[in-house]
């Protein structure tokens, strides 16, 4: 079975960091687009970041660019988000995926003073 375990979220202050984890199994990590989205309550699922091994290729987007930074270990099959100069607009629950299998459990960032 396809498992990809988020977590990391929190509650921080506006300007803060936090990192996320995502633990994948079940599936030939190396081979898949992995990546990050989000959901706040009341609004539009958000692609956040992706990323791919086969040409390195990184995505995020411009609400997150310069801030967040993704990072995968094919070796560990984890996926991680580093999240740096958060602000209360970060705030909503972080799912990681797999491009084309599904995602798991999300985790909630609170960012709030």
């Amino acid at each position: 079975d396809v498992q990809l375990q988020a977590s990391g979220g929190g509650l921080v202050q506006p300007g803060g960091s936090l990192t996320l984890t995502c633990a994948a199994s079940g599936f030939t990590f190396d081979d898949y687009a992995v990546g990050w989205f989000r959901q706040a309550p009341g609004k539009r699922r958000e692609g956040v970041s992706c990323t791919r091994s086969s040409d390195n290729i990184t995505y995020y987007s411009d609400s997150v660019k310069g801030r967040f930074t993704i990072s995968r270990d094919n070796a560990k099959n984890t996926l991680d988000l580093q999240m740096n100069s958060l602000k209360p607009e970060d705030t909503a629950v972080y799912y990681c995926y797999a491009n084309r299998l599904g995602w798991g459990q999300g985790t909630q960032v609170t960012v709030s003073s």
